[in-house]
């Protein structure tokens, strides 16, 4: 079939040895690729009930059918596991160069089982794997890993290349480690790094020189010439090119949706020195974008003045200045990016690490731990984030988690999470669909799967209007879970509508279906990891949200999301995704 490879590679860590196995192509005409095809192979290779850092739990690696076609946003890659944060369906993604070189070693999906006797690193390349000593790489930061890796490990004969990297935070089994690529790009949620780690795989080496065949390569390529020409200069890519994800700051904080001093809050003093405007003031960004991509949205400078004045970073995004700036109130850019380096330098999800931080000091305000930190104290947030690293102290215990945290500080009644995994930065007692994206997400509380602040912020969807929401939000979550199977950037949903993305999929697979077609597809990925989820214990108790969205209003607005409204939220998406009451999906579709 057009758009595959039509193989996986399994390799098997403990016995250093590889196969190659085909796919039918009735495989990719139910599922497609990427987050389809991996979650397909997770349920039939995973044994139910695996503990995540076991070296059962297996590990997936997968692009897409537009994998090294000219379809613009289409340079990214999945990976997928079970999560040792949640328990539950794993899943993040990537941009940067890297995944072109992915998909160049000319397989669908990379799986890996097993355990290494010790640290190592993988080339993987169209024959198969090599097996190579980690050494002294082991216990490194991040950014020389790279550089090292592709010096030492590449293939003469190929000319891509591209390495996925883990930091000491996964080494140490950090349950939110996350996996490095281009420096700073990140597969940051649910602690996909930490599975590596307790793989010992240091990092893994992609070469190769295959492309994919098209149904219509004339047809892609007129396409992305098209939409180039089209969409260029949209506002969508304009804002996104001079000011990245930070303009959200501004939009959150006027909607009174930006979370802060700990959930208690949804707009925050001084946010003007956090947002896109200061990072561009403090920083001097530069537009840097992943390849084949226009949008640009990466903000790549470097601290004019002051104590981090040379540190050259790319951003921070919106979510790692929610998670710092304004759950823990540092109300300066250049610190905000000091600590995000610190993070990506020791391979940990900021989202996680700043919900954690802020939690930690309201901990030791109630008495609940002894140690010496407060809202905006960077020194010391910078201390405990290197101590969680190195599961030292305090740091131990946030290491495991916020569930774990919360329980030994008797602090549940505050913890903020969903299924074990913390928001974004979006509060959802003023934003009422994403609590509905957060209770429901596969992956615990997520912004990204169907991204339905952006509906809600910009009016598209009545915020507070709750009968009819879920059916709306069903058919963005569809639309987003076929981006997933396609791998495609989620900042191209304004621009990839269904139309576009039917065109799309004749052009590169011949597959020739219409919306119906494509949600069903979706519905069905959408099923598989719920029943993933509910093989690994998943109740509908697991589909809420923290009591504190129900009970503690917001002071600017008085604004809470209702049990009553999150119950007729769930009983209609339930309903929308065919699901019965209890949220169990059918057999078959």
């Amino acid at each position: 079939m057009h758009g595959f490879y039509g193989r996986y590679l399994t390799i098997d860590l403990g016995k250093k040895d590889h196969s190659i196995e085909t796919i039918n192509d009735d495989v990719y005409e139910t599922y497609l690729g990427g987050k389809g095809l991996a979650s397909y192979l997770l349920y039939e290779l995973n044994p139910p009930g695996v503990d995540p850092l076991s070296a059962e739990n297996t590990l997936i690696f997968a692009t897409g059918p537009l994998g090294g076609s000219t379809i613009w946003g289409s340079c990214r890659y999945g990976v997928y596991t079970k999560s040792p944060l949640t328990g539950f369906f794993a899943e993040s993604y990537s941009g940067g160069r890297t995944p072109d070189a992915i998909d160049a070693t000319g397989f669908d999906a990379i799986v890996i089982q097993g355990r290494c006797d010790e640290p190592a690193v993988l080339t993987v390349h169209p024959e198969g794997v090599d097996f190579h000593s980690a050494g002294e790489l082991w216990g490194k930061e991040t950014y020389g890993v790279e550089d090292a890796i592709k010096e030492r490990f590449a293939r003469e004969e190929y000319r891509k290349k591209g390495a996925l990297v883990i930091g000491p935070a996964s080494e140490n089994l950090v349950r939110f480690g996350c996996i490095k690529n281009d420096y700073w790009r990140s597969a940051g949620r649910t602690g996909a790094g930490t599975v590596m780690g307790s793989k010992k795989i240091k990092g893994i080496l992609f070469t190769g020189n295959r492309k994919r065949s098209q149904a219509d390569e004339a047809a892609v390529k007129a396409f992305s010439k098209n939409f180039m020409a089209e969409f260029n200069d949209h506002a969508a890519a304009n804002a996104y090119r001079t000011l990245g994800t930070p303009m959200l700051v501004k939009m959150t904080n006027t909607a009174g949706a930006f979370p802060n001093r700990y959930w208690t809050k949804g707009t925050m003093d001084n946010w003007e020195n956090i947002s896109a405007e200061a990072l561009v003031e403090k920083m001097d960004p530069t537009p840097h974008a992943c390849g084949k991509c226009f949008m640009a949205c990466g903000q790549l400078g470097t601290v004019k003045e002051g104590r981090h004045a040379g540190l050259k970073i790319e951003g921070p995004e919106y979510e790692t200045i929610y998670a710092f700036g304004g759950l823990c109130l540092i109300d300066r850019i250049e610190e905000i990016a000091y600590l995000n380096d610190i993070c990506d330098r020791l391979g940990m999800d900021t989202i996680t690490a700043g919900n954690l931080c802020a939690f930690t000091i309201e901990a030791a305000r109630r008495g609940k731990v002894d140690t010496k930190i407060d809202y905006g104290d960077v020194d010391a947030i910078a201390d405990l984030l290197q101590k969680i690293a190195g599961r030292e102290g305090i740091g131990d215990v946030l290491s495991q988690g916020i569930k774990h945290a919360a329980k030994k500080w008797d602090l549940e009644d505050i913890a903020v999470h969903v299924k074990g995994m913390e928001p974004a930065g979006y509060d959802p007692r003023k934003l009422k669909g994403m609590g509905l994206a957060y209770a429901t997400s596969d992956r615990g509380a997520c912004h990204l799967r169907a991204t339905f602040y952006k509906p809600e912020l910009a009016g598209i969807v009545d915020k507070d209007v709750i009968p009819g929401k879920a059916a709306v939000f069903a058919e963005w979550e569809d639309r987003l879970t076929l981006f997933d199977t396609f791998v495609l950037c989620r900042f191209y949903r304004d621009l990839y509508q269904w139309d576009q993305l039917a065109e799309i999929l004749r052009g590169t697979t011949g597959l020739d279906l219409d919306a119906a077609g494509m949600r069903r597809i979706a519905a069905t990925v959408s099923d598989d990891a719920r029943r993933f989820n509910l093989r690994e214990g998943l109740t509908m108790q697991d589909d809420q949200l923290p009591s504190r969205f129900h009970k503690e209003a917001l002071p600017e607005t008085g604004k809470v999301i209702t049990e009553e409204q999150m119950q007729v939220m769930l009983t209609e998406y339930y309903r929308a995704r065919g699901w019965n009451e209890k949220g169990e999906p059918p057999e078959s579709r």
